[in-house]
C-alpha cells in the first residue's frame, strides 16, 4: 500500500519543482540563510501540490490509463489504490501546501492556488485542446517561479520569466511529439488531444523553440542585472544549456520508449552530468561575484 501511494505521488517528479528555487539563486540569494529556508519551503509546498495534482490526473484519467500498455500499472488505474484513499490523500496534500504556504505570504498563497486551479482545469478539460494543453504547461512552470520570487520578496525577472515560459514550451510540445511518435495512429486512445496535433507542426515547432530558448538564455545573461550579480561570467553557462536542450531534442526523435521524454531525460546519463555541471557553474559564479 505504501508503495502503491509512493508511487502515485510521482516524486521523480518534483526535479520540476526546483524552478521555484531559481529566484533565490539569480537574486543572488543563496548565501542568505533565512531566503534559503523560504526557498526550501516553497519548494516543499510545490512538491505537495504537484503530487496532489498527479493523484486527481490519475482519478480522471483511470479508465484512459487502463487502455494504456504503460500507464495502466499506475496504482489506481491498477487497482492497487483505492480511489477514495487518493481523493483524501489529494485533499490533504492540497490543504498542507496551502496552508503552509500562508507562512511564506499571501503572494506566495495565492500563486499556489492558482497553480492548484490551473491544473485541477487541466486536469478535467483543458487538457484535451490542443496548444491550449501545452499553454497550461507553460504557465505552470512561470507560476512555479513567480512563487519563488514572492516567497524571498524579489521581483522575478522578465528575461528568467521567458526563458521558463520558452523552455516549459518546448518541453511540452517535445512531450507531445514524443507521444504522437510512439502512439502512431491509436494516440487519440491514450490521450485524446493527440489527433489534433501534426507531426509536422510539432517538428517544427521543436526546431524553432530549440533555437530561441538558448539564444534568450545568452541575452539574459548579458542584460545589466545578470552583468551585476554574476560578473559577466553567467554567459559561461549557455553551452550547458544549449547541450541540455540538444539532448532533450534528441531524446523526443529518438528514444523508443513509451515512457515520457522527461522521465527518459533523468535517465540519460549525458543530461545528467550536463545538469549538475551547469547548477555547479552557476552557484560557483554566483559565490564568487562581488
Amino acid at each position: 500500500m505504501l508503495w502503491s501511494i509512493l508511487k502515485s505521488l510521482r516524486p521523480h517528479q518534483w526535479v520540476k519543482n526546483v524552478f521555484v528555487a531559481a529566484p533565490v539563486v539569480f537574486a543572488k540569494r543563496i548565501d542568505d540563510p533565512p531566503s534559503v529556508l523560504r526557498a526550501a519551503a516553497a519548494f516543499g509546498a510545490f512538491c505537495l501540490l504537484s503530487s496532489a495534482v498527479y493523484l486527481i490526473n490519475d482519478l480522471v484519467d483511470v479508465e484512459k490509463d487502463r487502455a494504456h500498455p504503460i500507464k495502466r500499472n499506475r496504482p489506481i488505474a491498477s487497482g492497487k489504490l483505492k480511489p477514495d484513499l487518493a481523493r483524501a490523500l489529494a485533499g490533504l496534500f492540497a490543504l498542507a501546501a496551502l496552508g503552509s504556504g500562508l507562512i511564506l505570504g499571501w503572494g506566495f498563497a495565492l500563486t499556489a492556488a492558482g497553480y492548484l486551479a490551473l491544473n485541477a482545469a487541466y486536469s478535467l478539460r483543458l487538457k484535451r485542446i490542443a496548444f491550449v494543453d501545452v499553454g497550461c504547461i507553460s504557465v505552470g512552470f512561470l507560476l512555479r517561479v513567480l512563487a519563488g520570487a514572492l516567497a524571498i520578496s524579489v521581483p522575478a525577472s522578465r528575461w528568467l520569466l521567458l526563458c521558463t515560459l520558452l523552455l516549459s514550451a518546448l518541453l511540452g510540445f517535445g512531450k507531445r511529439a514524443h507521444e504522437l511518435r510512439i502512439a502512431g495512429d491509436d494516440g487519440h486512445k491514450h490521450r485524446e488531444v493527440l489527433s489534433a496535433y501534426d507531426p509536422r507542426v510539432l517538428s517544427r515547432l521543436l526546431v524553432i523553440l530549440g533555437v530561441i530558448t538558448p539564444v534568450a538564455y545568452l541575452m539574459y545573461t548579458r542584460t545589466q542585472g545578470a552583468m551585476e550579480f554574476g560578473n559577466g561570467r553567467l554567459i559561461l553557462t549557455v553551452p550547458f544549456a544549449a547541450f541540455g536542450i540538444y539532448r532533450f531534442v534528441r531524446i523526443v526523435n529518438r528514444t523508443d520508449r513509451a515512457e515520457s521524454p522527461t522521465d527518459s531525460m533523468l535517465r540519460d546519463p549525458w543530461f545528467v552530468v550536463n545538469l549538475v555541471l551547469y547548477a555547479v557553474v552557476v552557484v560557483a559564479i554566483v559565490i564568487a561575484a562581488p
